[in-house]
């Protein structure tokens, strides 16, 4: 295998010939990454020093300290990196056929999914979309929601023992548009799921023959698919150098679904803002993702209507906390301040775009 070595001046470069000598590779290039203390002078590794990345089959980490800009160059290119008791894949990115935008982050609960409804309700003024979400609470099967599911289909999903309150569900809600379930089990640093039902998911979208097909990410896992479009929120090497539009964060603001009524109580699973809702406010939770005190909470709460991020424990605890007590749900969703990401977005793709 042609391969290239990742070197530091903390070794000596003798040393280092050595190591490429013994190693099984076919070393074209070394790519110094800085130190000097073993270093007198310009050193000589026997092959050329390069910068950027080459046309090799993997590259062989040769330093102690991993340096995440450096992997990422790699794994950008398709290469992998190789160190003495760990190795870093690129994840794996299937063709697909249609335009299509996938939502990144580099953690849970930094707004994809809003995001990706945004995009979602964006692109569908003036062309058909479907949505894919990948998640831990997926589908075994990827599922096809055509329609927004109620409050009481939501309950009954629960009550089947199934996830009601999976990305897709959320998405069909708030966007109106088709949805497909997916499911993933692990994510690796790089973000490759280490089993996931996505591909299906994806061909189940394109028989549809949709415009566009927007892919929702998962934590810190990449949807499998080569997109057209790639978005990423937060900032990591990696994740940045494969991504076309970077968001530091994204300012999100609660949106209810339905008008509201009486005294609300708000339920998310993350810092949500309540102060511009138009509505008596008399309960705010941050704890959908935590069961034991949401339901503490929910035993002291008066309010008339619930209205509750599409997250977590927001069917099986709060919803049917509601139905037991005669209050209303309402769905809520998080609107995103767009500043600047529609323009973004419409201009890698046009109206009418196909590939």
């Amino acid at each position: 295998m042609r391969a290239i070595a990742i070197v530091d001046g903390e070794h000596y470069p003798d040393v280092i010939r050595a190591a490429l000598d013994e190693l099984p590779y076919e070393f074209v290039a070394v790519r110094f990454v800085g130190g000097t203390e073993k270093l007198r002078g310009a050193p000589d590794y026997g092959v050329p020093i390069v910068d950027g990345v080459p046309d090799v089959d993997v590259a062989i980490d040769l330093t102690d300290e991993r340096r995440p800009d450096v992997i990422a160059d790699f794994l950008a290119a398709g290469i992998s990196v190789v160190g003495a008791d760990f190795r870093f894949d690129p994840p794996p990115l299937h063709e697909f056929e249609l335009p299509s935008i996938s939502v990144i982050g580099t953690r849970k609960r930094v707004g994809k999914t809003a995001v990706t409804a945004h995009i979602a309700r964006l692109l569908a003024r003036d062309r058909d979309v479907v949505c894919v979400a990948m998640g831990r609470g997926g589908p075994a099967e990827p599922e096809l929601v055509t329609t927004p599911p109620t409050i009481d289909e939501l309950v009954a999903r629960s009550r089947a023992g199934q996830h009601a309150a999976s990305d897709y569900l959320e998405l069909a809600v708030l966007t109106g548009v088709p949805a497909v379930g997916c499911r993933r089990a692990g994510g690796g640093i790089a973000g490759a799921p280490f089993v996931s039902n996505v591909i299906e998911g994806a061909r189940l979208a394109a028989s549809l023959e949709p415009d566009v097909v927007v892919f929702d990410g998962s934590g810190s896992a990449i949807p499998p698919i080569a997109s057209t479009v790639r978005i990423l929120i937060g900032r990591e090497p990696f994740r940045e150098r494969i991504s076309d539009i970077v968001l530091d964060e994204v300012e999100l603001r609660l949106r209810p679904t339905e008008p509201l009524t009486g005294r609300v109580a708000v339920f998310t699973a993350g810092p949500a803002a309540t102060d511009h809702l138009e509505a008596e406010v008399a309960h705010v939770s941050h704890n959908l993702a935590r069961r034991d005190l949401l339901r503490e909470e929910l035993e002291r709460v008066d309010a008339d209507t619930y209205l509750v991020e599409l997250k977590a424990a927001a069917i099986d605890v709060v919803a049917e906390h509601a139905l037991a007590n005669g209050r209303r749900v309402v769905l809520a969703g998080n609107e995103v301040v767009s500043n600047g990401l529609d323009d973004a977005v419409l201009a890698f793709l046009p109206q009418g775009v196909r590939a």
